[in-house]
């Protein structure tokens, strides 16, 4: 029965932090620069010197390169699922190399396929992210295509403006979904030390949060491009505390 609980606490403590972290992240990013809010600056600043090319190839080809990076991990995520299925269909053999292991806490075939099928939800759901960013990219890549030529003078400032700013929301809500499908690898990678123990399960889930935490308000890279002359939009401010 305690083992029961343990793993009980150990996954409710897993969505605790996944889903506390992916809420705060998105409120404390409304107000405080960190990579997301950053980085949308700089795709606002993109789209509107792409208004001031006529030769846009090198932009479609940027919007390009990144769904080819989503679909990347789009089609690795399949076969990693097929990796955690077949595994399922062998979970006895699972079971009896991980008793071989030294420092694996010892458990039954049940308890292992579900921490299995936790694995394969986790996945799941990253391929989902990942084949929506690809579908946003798309998009974003038709935006590019209607984007207002030049010599266009019926179009008004206040109208490039505003094309602008659409497009680079759209790109940014790819660039979120792809964040969040990178957000699923690292929770992934956490769900495997549950089947060592539980409690090591909980300490690398607390882990991977710290790293998010860590690289997207306080990375080394996020202090170079709010320093950097090219955003030319105000920052948000820093919260009073």
């Amino acid at each position: 029965m305690f083992a029961l609980d343990e793993n009980l606490l150990a996954v409710l403590w897993f969505l605790a932090w996944w889903l506390g972290y992916t809420r705060y992240a998105i409120w404390k990013g409304r107000d405080t620069a960190c990579l997301a809010s950053v980085l949308h600056l700089y795709r606002e600043d993109w789209m509107r010197r792409l208004m001031l090319r006529d030769n846009r190839i090198a932009d479609a080809n940027v919007i390009g390169n990144l769904e080819r990076n989503a679909s990347f991990f789009a089609s690795s995520t399949l076969i990693i699922l097929a990796g955690i299925l077949t595994l399922l269909g062998a979970s006895e053999r699972a079971v009896s190399l991980l008793a071989d292991l030294p420092f694996v806490q010892q458990t039954t075939r049940s308890l292992s396929e579900i921490k299995l099928l936790c694995l394969a939800v986790v996945f799941v759901y990253a391929f989902f992210t990942f084949s929506w960013c690809m579908r946003q990219y798309n998009f974003a890549a038709v935006l590019v295509g209607s984007a207002p030529m030049i010599g266009e003078r019926h179009v008004t400032e206040q109208e490039r403006k505003a094309f602008a700013e659409r497009a680079a929301r759209v790109i940014s809500m790819a660039a979120n979904q792809f964040n969040l499908g990178l957000r699923s690898y690292y929770f992934g990678m956490a769900i495997l030390a549950w089947f060592i123990t539980p409690w090591l399960f909980m300490l690398v889930t607390t882990g991977v949060v710290l790293v998010l935490y860590r690289r997207e308000f306080h990375s080394d890279v996020l202090e170079v491009m709010v320093q950097t002359p090219a955003v030319t939009v105000e920052l948000p401010k820093e919260k009073s505390e």
